[in-house]
């Protein structure tokens, strides 16, 4: 009977000793801690930022293997600011979230459309750009409504994106071709692969800008949405300082400079201020 009880023991403080360890690895108790905070980042020397790698203009590899682009040159300017390295992390559109919740990445600057449905699994920091969807389609049919799409058309979205989600949840029916990079889904584009190219408009009126023979008949789709950095749920240090720097480099017109270094060639002028926007404290997320 002793021996029993004395099993009976050890097994209770085994329990006891797992269910502690475990909560030592766990925020809260609940969720386990994969991002790192501010003091920890400026403790290590670098940041790791997460970055599209062939989006241009907003973040790319050029020929001699350096990153350009919108969004670079604010990853920089955070880095510069932190007083940190920074560490270029490529991501996908599907893996943005991912990257944040398993503590990949440090920010998420990866042209990041503000969606209720990610505010729920990341923390986003103030906007720096308006953006809506839009459509662009070759010239020989150019589709100017998406009422014009018939059963037989395919419409190519990259995955994770806003343009999925919209197709998926208002036009259950419009078949949709998904790609995991921009590069491919632009190669199927050209290919004739499908009828249009559905993607953010800053997107596609790049894509248009840059290839002739391509027309964008849709400029708005849906409503008009931002897009913003975003951190891990629950780093709030982190996400203050992120809100902080955004403010303070709207005051200095960072993000209209940031424009016309970058995108102005692709755009023009008429494009700058119904896309840009500079942060203020206290805006809307």
């Amino acid at each position: 009977m002793k021996k029993n009880v004395v099993k009976v023991i050890a097994l209770i403080a085994a329990l006891v000793m797992a269910l502690s360890l475990a909560a030592c690895g766990n925020k809260g108790g609940n969720d386990k801690v994969v991002y790192r905070t501010l003091d920890e980042i400026k403790e290590s020397g670098t940041i790791n930022l997460g970055v599209f790698s062939d989006k241009s203009p907003f973040g790319y590899v050029d020929e001699n293997g350096e990153y350009q682009g919108y969004d670079i040159e604010l990853a920089k300017k955070i880095g510069e600011d932190l007083g940190v390295e920074v560490n270029f992390v490529s991501t996908e559109a599907a893996n943005r979230v991912e990257y944040l919740e398993t503590g990949k990445v440090d920010i998420i600057l990866a042209n990041f459309t503000v969606t209720d449905e990610r505010a729920e699994k990341v923390d986003f920091a103030y906007p720096y750009m308006n953006v809506s969807l839009g459509v662009v389609s070759p010239d020989s049919r150019v589709i100017k409504d998406v009422s014009e799409l018939t059963a037989d058309d395919e419409v190519i979205v990259i995955s994770g994106t806003t343009a999925e989600t919209y197709f998926t949840e208002n036009l259950p029916d419009v078949k949709l071709q998904k790609y995991d990079t921009y590069a491919n889904a632009k190669n199927a584009l050209e290919n004739g692969n499908a009828c249009c190219w559905a993607n953010d408009n800053t997107e596609v009126i790049a894509f248009a800008n840059d290839n002739k023979g391509y027309t964008v008949g849709i400029p708005e789709l849906g409503s008009q949405d931002t897009i913003a950095p975003a951190v891990s749920k629950g780093n709030d240090t982190l996400l203050e300082w992120l809100d902080d720097e955004l403010t303070s480099l709207g005051a200095l017109n960072f993000f209209h400079d940031d424009y016309e270094k970058t995108l102005i060639g692709t755009y023009g002028a008429d494009y700058e201020d119904e896309l840009v926007v500079e942060p203020v404290k206290g805006m809307e997320k």
